[in-house]
């Protein structure tokens, strides 16, 4: 039996998700995405890249057609779906053919309502993978509906989450999914040292930000704001730091918990508020620190002061063998 997945190319934490839980599934998989293949993908894995569906392109006049003016949420039943797009069709043409051809038997959907949709109209058993925020809209009610099971990754109650009311018999809270689950800590931890984690601020708030910390006696690392500060595995870093100012998403969070890092999180601008949810959570469990965007340099440095003295039970967030758990939810739809 084979299972595909659909991996949406925005930021990194989907396909994250997908290499995390992938080891743990004993059924072939077939990936689709617009986004090449990740490095280090077990070479069993298909790879299918999906053409892009939100660039311009020529209308049957031969005029260049923005897909934002080609009713592309059809008066607001759906997110994305723009009239005529050859793009659009391409890609939902390759998830059938592959869904004929390659006997698919379940879907995996991490994210998109229309994918959902489309696949379990093909018949298919279909995962939706949610996301934290305020996700009442048709779109995802639609999504919500028609799934056979849908995977939460973060632990239950830990934020509000009002779409999924009335499907919790078909919800699988997974607790946060990390790439890093199961390894040690790399190093000894190092006194007043602060990671700076990804594009969090901008460039004039984390160079004001560092020499403000720097004058207070911290030892300052910046990575992932830019493409010559990107490390491949910040692991070593993670667990070595005293503070880490990380974002708000999902992916960063899990990495945060399994290091048992103290933490400051930083909520980004997200459809449905997503970050804010889960930012304020994490306040409120007392596991992070919560900062919003705009936080100025001098709020930030006084966060990083506070945070460093804390100790959260960041075994709340229910990290450890998440990845088993959404694996096991997705074959326990197989026939």
């Amino acid at each position: 039996m084979v299972i595909g997945w659909y991996v949406h190319h925005h930021g990194y934490g989907h396909v994250a998700r997908f290499l995390a839980v992938h080891p743990h599934l004993r059924a072939p998989v077939v990936a689709f995405s617009s986004m090449p293949r990740p490095a280090g993908l077990a070479p069993d894995v298909e790879w299918v890249e999906l053409p892009l569906d939100a660039d311009p392109f020529d209308g049957p006049d031969g005029s260049v057609v923005d897909p934002r003016d080609a009713d592309p949420t059809a008066r607001g039943a759906l997110h994305w779906a723009p009239h005529a797009h050859p793009g659009h069709r391409a890609r939902l043409a390759s998830i059938a053919t592959a869904a004929v051809e390659r006997e698919l038997q379940a879907f995996v959907v991490d994210v998109s309502a229309e994918v959902v949709a489309f696949v379990r109209l093909l018949g298919l058993r279909t995962i939706a993978v949610t996301q934290p925020g305020t996700r009442t809209d048709a779109p995802h009610a639609l999504a919500y509906d028609l799934a056979d099971r849908i995977v939460a990754p973060w632990p239950h109650g830990a934020v509000p989450t009002d779409g999924l009311a009335a499907h919790g018999d078909r919800v699988v809270w997974t607790g946060g999914i990390s790439r890093f689950d199961g390894r040690d800590a790399a190093g000894e931890a190092e006194t007043r040292s602060v990671l700076l984690l990804g594009r969090v601020l901008e460039p004039a708030i984390r160079l004001e930000a560092t020499r403000r910390l720097q004058d207070r006696g911290w030892t300052v690392t910046a990575i992932g704001h830019d493409a010559s500060s990107r490390v491949d595995d910040p692991w070593p870093l993670l667990t070595r730091s005293t503070v880490v100012v990380s974002a708000a998403g999902q992916n960063s969070v899990a990495d945060l918990a399994v290091a048992g890092a103290r933490a400051v999180v930083i909520a980004q601008e997200r459809p449905f508020a997503e970050q804010e949810h889960t930012a304020d959570a994490l306040e409120r469990w007392r596991l992070a620190h919560r900062a919003d965007a705009s936080v100025s340099a001098a709020a930030l440095v006084d966060l990083v002061e506070r945070a460093a003295g804390d100790e959260p039970d960041w075994k709340r967030w229910q990290v450890a063998g998440a990845a088993h758990r959404m694996a096991s939810a997705v074959e326990a739809v197989l026939p």
